[in-house]
C-alpha cells in the first residue's frame, strides 16, 4: 500500500470495558484510517445487544460491523463467552474477530483460537506500540484480506 492508496472506510467494533482503552484504540485507528468508524460496546452482552439491535440498540441504525476487536476480560459477559455465542450464531459467524487483550495467557490464546478468533492480540503497554499494533490491524483488515460483506437479516 502507498501513502497515496487509502483503504476503504470500514466500519470497526471495539468491545472493551476500559474508557481508557476504547479511547486510545480509537485514537489509534484514526492515526493511520481517519475515515474508518468505530462503534463501541462496554461489555459482551452489550456486543450481543449492538448485534441484534437489543437493549439501548432498539431502533439504532447502524450496520453491523465488518470486524469485531473483543476483549476477554469485561463483567457481565466476558469476551470468552460472547466470542462463543457470536460463531455459534449463522447471523455473525462470518464478522471476523480480534481478540485484544492484556491476557497473554496460553489457556486463553488456545481457547480464543478453539472458539473461532481469527487473530489474539496482547494489548501493548505503550500508546506508539498500539498505533502500531493498530496500523499492522488495518493493513491486513483493510487492504489484504477480503473481508464478508454483511447481506441484510436472514
Amino acid at each position: 500500500m502507498t501513502e497515496q492508496t487509502q483503504p476503504k472506510p470500514i466500519h470497526i467494533l471495539l468491545v472493551d470495558d476500559d474508557e481508557d482503552d476504547r479511547y486510545l484504540t480509537r485514537e489509534a485507528f484514526h492515526q493511520h484510517y481517519p475515515a474508518s468508524r468505530i462503534s463501541f460496546a462496554e461489555d459482551g452482552e452489550d456486543l450481543l445487544d449492538f448485534l441484534n439491535y437489543r437493549g439501548r440498540y432498539i431502533g439504532a441504525e447502524h450496520s453491523l460491523p465488518e470486524l469485531i476487536l473483543l476483549d476477554l476480560n469485561m463483567p457481565r459477559k466476558d469476551g470468552r463467552e460472547a466470542l462463543r455465542e457470536i460463531k455459534a450464531d449463522d447471523q455473525f459467524r462470518h464478522i471476523p474477530i480480534v481478540v485484544l487483550t492484556t491476557s497473554d495467557a496460553k489457556d486463553d490464546i488456545e481457547t480464543s483460537y478453539y472458539n473461532g478468533a481469527n487473530s489474539f492480540i496482547t494489548k501493548p503497554p505503550t500508546f506508539q506500540r498500539l498505533s502500531e499494533v493498530t496500523k499492522a490491524i488495518g493493513q491486513y483488515w483493510f487492504s489484504v484480506v477480503t473481508v464478508c460483506e454483511h447481506q441484510g437479516d436472514e
